[in-house]
This record gives structure tokens, sequence and C-alpha cells, in this order.
């Protein structure tokens, strides 16, 4: 158990709100709570049983702060494995900082970044994969994001990664005492061994870390940029999908000269979306600038959305455009269904082997298609959070691929017949790589750097 000092801090948003928490967690949480609490029925919370909660009033001194519910929680069972008290009171920012500072004279300090979270880490409560889906909870921007993050907070990862290192420590110590013991233990056929059950770990992390490219397009975003020639209905479709009128939108062509950029969740699935100008030749200098800007974005995208216009002929600039995401990650919307029909699917599919959706911008008819085309392409239709690990966290992805060329190296010391101490040195690397993950093989700095970008009162 993980002892120090008593800290507080405010768990709730500094905004007006209608409730604000203020948390209190360690040795003298109790007996601080109880200086300042005046319970209705006059006991002490001290004298209370814990997960409990009490109605009363927080005073300082004579004066009376705020009428307030207070729950109490005794160690190990909270969150922090300490005694902890959260007094709920109204969600002024005033009041919650007049308690706070209240809190504070009375014996307890001002709680660090991620603290609360970093004494569950310390304390065991949880391991280290799952306070950094604390704060992917509370980052989380869609519905997959959210799921994925509670999976890993109730100990997906943790499961997955100790399964691997028990087997793993469980060599070592054999080959260990082997060489230790030679009379006794025998390594005559072992190679063989080591080599199946090395191949079924550089299976399972190869798996994880695959899992990593789904896992940062829930967390992040899939980075999308629409293309089109001028006037084919881009900024309309932006406006759409946001569902306001975010850009400017004109009969004129070119209306668009720089990037716009917006952030949109599509149901579950965020998009990083970014509106572009039209491509096409142009002699006008700031029109060049925005479409080279186009062609670089395009280049760099997750996804483009081409535009293309179907009440117009296709022309160079479309020719330029199909090109540009020939290569690429793309869906094309045609648009301007609403209008006489010149360009068909057909045309568009004889130049450019990618998914062809029929819109109106104008209309809003056919976007609800985008949403399982995008599914469909990024996330092969569907997302299961049942029996799926999906590695969100780059740190957690960067430990997993040096486990994996530890292992790797196993291999090839199995193939290449070196003796088994080179087998132990490589196992026991990607044991260490795996126990970064979970925090059980970790340094000081590292664990500080991780909870320092926690916000307060977490």
């Amino acid at each position: 158990m993980f002892h120090a000092d008593t800290i507080a801090a405010i768990s709730t948003g500094m905004t007006s709100s209608g409730i604000g928490i203020v948390r209190i967690s360690g040795p003298d949480a109790v007996e601080i709570a109880d200086k300042i609490y005046d319970s209705r029925n006059g006991k002490k919370l001290a004298d209370m049983p814990t997960h409990t909660i009490h109605y009363g009033y927080i005073r300082d001194g004579e004066e009376f702060l705020d009428e307030v519910l207070v729950m109490l929680m005794r160690g190990p069972r909270s969150f922090t494995s300490e005694d902890t008290v959260e007094i709920n009171c109204h969600g002024g920012v005033y009041a919650m900082n007049r308690i706070l500072e209240l809190v504070t004279r009375k014996g307890a300090r001002l709680a660090e970044p991620g603290e609360f979270t970093k004494r569950a880490f310390l304390n065991g409560r949880i391991d280290l994969s799952q306070a950094e889906a604390v704060i992917d909870v509370i980052n989380a921007k869609n519905e997959y994001a959210l799921k994925s993050s509670v999976s890993q907070l109730k100990g997906s990862v943790l499961k997955a990664v100790r399964e691997i290192r028990e087997k793993i420590i469980y060599h070592i110590a054999y080959i260990e005492s082997a060489l230790d013991d030679p009379e006794h233990i025998s390594l005559d056929g072992y190679p063989e061994q080591l080599e199946e059950q090395t191949e079924q770990w550089i299976e399972k992390i190869t798996s994880l870390i695959a899992s990593a490219e789904n896992g940062k397009r829930m967390k992040e975003g899939i980075r999308t940029v629409i293309v089109g020639k001028p006037n084919a209905g881009k900024s309309s479709l932006l406006n759409v999908l946001l569902g306001e009128e975010r850009a400017i939108v004109t009969d004129i062509a070119g209306t668009t000269r720089d990037v716009l950029e917006e952030q949109m969740s599509l149901s579950g699935i965020s998009l990083n979306i970014i509106d572009t100008a039209g491509i096409r030749e142009t002699e006008d200098v700031v029109e060049k600038i925005g479409v080279k800007k186009a062609k670089t974005y395009a280049k760099d995208a997750d996804l483009v959305i081409y535009v293309a216009d179907s009440s117009t002929q296709l022309d160079e600039n479309d020719e330029e455009i199909m090109e540009l995401i020939r290569d690429r990650k793309a869906i094309v919307l045609l648009n301007k269904m609403d209008l006489d029909l010149v360009t068909t699917e057909e045309m568009i599919r004889e130049r450019l082997d990618k998914p062809v959706i029929p819109i109106s911008a104008k209309e809003e008819q056919g976007i609800d298609r985008l949403e399982q085309t995008i599914k469909d392409m990024f996330y092969d239709g569907n997302l299961s959070f049942n029996d799926q690990i999906y590695i969100t966290n780059m740190r957690q992805k960067a430990a997993l691929s040096e486990a994996l060329e530890s292992l790797k190296q196993v291999m090839t010391s199995i193939q290449n017949q070196m003796p088994e101490d080179f087998f132990s040195i490589d196992l026991m690397n990607a044991y260490e790589e795996l126990g970064s993950i979970t925090g059980e093989s970790v340094g000081e700095d590292l664990v500080n750097e991780i909870f320092s970008k926690f916000c307060m009162g977490k």
C-alpha cells in the first residue's frame, strides 16, 4: 500500500453547474471532513459506516457555506484504496473554491493533475493500462472510442498482456533452472517446444499491434478530406454533414479559397473533415495556393471524399482528381442527383475503382449510405467489443512492437541453434516490455509523465 499525505481537488468541471464535487483522499480525509461538516443528525463521519451518504452543511467557523451531501468511502474499498470523502455541493465555481480552500486549510493539500488515479495505480487498485483508459474515457469523442476505453478500464489489455507474461516468465525460469541444474532438468527437445510457444505469442502480439490502426482512428478520428472541382457541392456537403451552415455556399465557382477544418461524429465514427478549394487550373494567385493545399491534404488523408458533379460532364479537372486519389482510400459522392443527369455512376466506375454513392447535398439525400461505406472501408463493416481488444495508446503499441522484436529474436536464436541462455535474454526483454504496459516494470519518471497529462481532480 502506498501511503502519503491527504490530497483534495475539485473533480467536476470548473463552470457553473447543478452539482460540484470536492474530493478528499488520504489517511486524514475523514478527520478533515469532520472539521467542516455539520450533519443534520449531529453524528460524525468518523462514526459512520463506509459507503454511505450523509446530508448536512459545510461551515467555516460560524459561517455556513453550503448545503451538501457527503459520500464516505473507507479504504481499501475506494478508487484510490485510501479513505475518501466526496462533498457534493452546489456547482457554483465560487462555492466549490470556497469549500476546497477550507479543506486545504484544515490539513489537505491540493492534488496534482491525475494524482487520484496515480494513487489508485500505486496502491494496486488498477494497472497502468487501466489508468490510461481513465483519461481516454474522459476524452472519448464518439461511441466507439468510449466502448474501447471502457473495455480497457475493465482490464481487457491487462488480461491479454498478463496471460502472455505469465507464460514467458515460466519459460525463463525453466531455462535458468536447467542451466543451474543440468543433472536434474533436461533441455533435450526444449527448443522445439519453445519455438511452438513463441509462435503463438508472436501471433497474439501481432494481432494486438494490428488493432492499433483501428484504435487510433477510434480515438483520434478519421482524417477526411473533401475534394472536387469548383462548384461541385463540397461546401454544401460539409454543411449537411455538420448540420449547420458552416461553409459559405454560392453559385460562384471558386468560393472556397482556403481549407476549412471541422470535427463531427457520424453515428459513432469521428471524422476530422477538411473542406478544400476546388481543384482546377487557374491564374488566380490566391486560388492557386488553395488548390495546392487541397492536393497536399488529399495525399496525407486517411480518407478522401471526392464530390463529382452529376449535372456536368467530366473534364480534365475531374481526371486530375481521379488520378490523385487512385491509390488512396476514397469514396466518390456523385452530387446534384436532383438535377438532369449528365455524368452517371457507370462513367465514374469506368475510370476509377472506388465506391460511388449518388447523393443530393441540396436535398440531403443519399448521405446515410456514406456511414456504412466508411465502416466497411475502415472497420470491415462492424466493430465488436466482446472479444476484440483495440490498442488506442501509442505508448502501449510501441512496447508491444519492442516485445515482438525480442520474440522474433528468440525464434532466430532457436533456428540458428544458439545456446539456451540466448533465449532467456530475449525472453526477459519481451517480458519487461510487456510489463511496461501494465506498469509492472516501469520507471518513476514515466509514471509521473503519464499522470501529468490527466486533468485536475481525476
